[in-house]
């Protein structure tokens, strides 16, 4: 699992059978820097599916690949991520670097 941002919300204007009632987000991964409070994430951005209710800045739990779908087992769904947590608050304490010898 990673952390990520939610940044935005996707609508779509069809849809196809397979998918499960729910909301789509832009999220953003949170890298070192972005927990360390340094800078604002990796470049990357990712569609989750989300049926807990986030909001565009919350933090939340992503879980992409075969975990992403294990939630809707039997049901075979088209999900690379899901939101699996809304963090309320992350304390992250990064290791400071040391000078080599």
């Amino acid at each position: 699992m990673r952390i990520a941002k939610v940044i935005g919300k996707l609508t779509l204007n069809r849809q196809m059978p397979d998918l499960v009632p729910g909301s789509y987000l832009l999220v953003r991964p949170c890298n070192r820097g972005t927990l360390a409070g340094r800078n604002a994430g990796n470049d990357e951005t990712v569609v989750l599916y989300d049926d807990l209710g986030a909001r565009e800045g919350d933090l939340v739990g992503l879980v992409e690949g075969r975990e992403a779908t294990a939630p809707f087992w039997p049901r075979k769904v088209p999900y690379d991520a899901y939101n699996a947590a809304i963090l309320d608050d992350v304390n992250f304490d990064p290791v400071p670097r040391t000078k080599g010898p």
